[in-house]
């Protein structure tokens, strides 16, 4: 049986004081209109299922404890988004951000909260204007304002996106001169700290990829794309905000109901126009795509100089290798032809020469060896 949800006001102190146990799943959310405004909800998962209308199966998606890949789902009321520690829920009037106390999900709550502020701000001025000619705009197609949904969708995928173009430049901030000094002096504590470097570049890239293929799968289905537009499919079904049985916990307010109107009417011109057109979503995610997309490329190309750094690096041991197994074969040669058991005259009475050839041989194959590395290193073909 669902529990009551109890309802705070959204508070930087009692965002930080609703993080819950450590183990514990939060059962924390933060849920934003069209205007901005924030209200922290203390709920469980059969309120938010019942209130935005979602089955378990796509709940279970944003749950922190489980280990699911980064996921856009169009459902027929909400956008489920799973984006690394970004985990939303979007309808066509308001947006639920789960552990808004997070510091990484702090920065996505204020941004959203500035931008659809500033949007409410600018329709708010021209209100009456609008309500007279709300008509004439539908007909004439000049509302060329973007539908709520692709507003929040926008900042959670700008947030996701410059999350991931940071660690990657700190990584590689971090990579390359480790890499280098790796190359001048081959030592155990550098081998370290290049291996920790190379296990973090793989998992980061890891998270990388799979937002871009997240971003390339809707890109490339447009029946997918097309169900994100949420604003288009209730305003197609004519379907009134009060009927959706969703639970309602805000009073009936005319403003309220303005705003939603007004940031529904985005889609009413293309729904009068071609259903499927979704060129609109495919060019916003466009841009994230290629900004992932290139993030990936640095990541790759990073991946590529550790590669050439281990092949370098792999060349300076070989060459180690093969000098000392040339001078070690010609000592073994040398001292294996003085040591076989061949009766001959000349060899009577002169055992001490025998001793200085092997010790003379040791000491010429060691200075060669040294020679060969010497000549490396001038040509720059070992490090120092």
């Amino acid at each position: 049986m669902a529990r009551e949800g109890s309802v705070v006001p959204a508070d930087p102190q009692q965002q930080q004081q609703a993080a819950k146990k450590k183990g514990q799943p939060s059962r924390s959310w933060i849920l934003l209109d069209t205007a901005g405004q924030g209200t922290v909800l203390d709920v469980d998962k059969y309120a938010i299922m019942h209130r935005v209308q979602i089955h378990a199966r796509d709940l279970r998606i944003l749950d922190p404890l489980l280990s699911y890949p980064s996921t856009i789902l169009g459902r027929e009321r909400a956008i489920v988004l799973n984006l690394e520690h970004i985990k939303a829920i979007i309808t066509a009037e308001e947006v639920l951000l789960r552990d808004p106390s997070d510091i990484n999900v702090i920065p996505v709550v204020e941004e959203l909260q500035r931008r659809l502020a500033v949007n409410a701000i600018c329709q708010g001025q021209d209100d009456a204007e609008e309500y007279s000619h709300a008509q004439n705009d539908i007909e004439a197609g000049e509302d060329d304002e973007s539908p709520f949904e692709f507003r929040a969708l926008e900042v959670a995928l700008e947030a996701i996106c410059s999350f991931l173009a940071a660690r990657t430049t700190e990584l590689e901030t971090a990579a390359y001169p480790a890499l280098d000094e790796l190359t001048s002096k081959i030592s155990s504590r550098n081998l370290d700290r290049v291996r920790k470097l190379k296990s973090a570049m793989t998992r980061l890239t890891a998270r990388v990829q799979k937002v871009r293929d997240e971003l390339e799968q809707l890109l490339d289905d447009d029946d997918d794309m097309a169900d994100l537009y949420l604003s288009r499919k209730q305003v197609g079904a004519s379907s009134p905000m009060s009927g959706s049985g969703a639970q309602n916990w805000f009073p009936a307010s005319p403003t309220i109901g303005s705003k939603i109107s007004r940031a529904s009417r985005a889609s009413v011109a293309t729904v009068h126009g071609d259903e499927d057109d979704v060129e609109e979503l495919e060019m916003l995610l466009e841009a994230y795509f290629m900004q992932i997309d290139g993030t990936l490329n640095k990541l790759t190309t990073l991946r590529e100089y550790i590669d050439d750094t281990e092949d370098y690096i792999n060349i300076q041991l070989e060459l180690f290798l093969s000098s000392g197994t040339v001078c070690l074969s010609i000592y073994s040669l040398v001292a294996a032809i003085f040591g076989m058991n061949i009766p001959y005259d000349w060899n009577n009475n002169h055992g001490y020469m025998f001793k200085w050839v092997v010790i003379v041989t040791g000491i010429a194959c060691a200075f060669l060896f040294i020679l060969i590395i010497a000549y490396a290193r001038h040509k720059g073909l070992v490090g120092s």
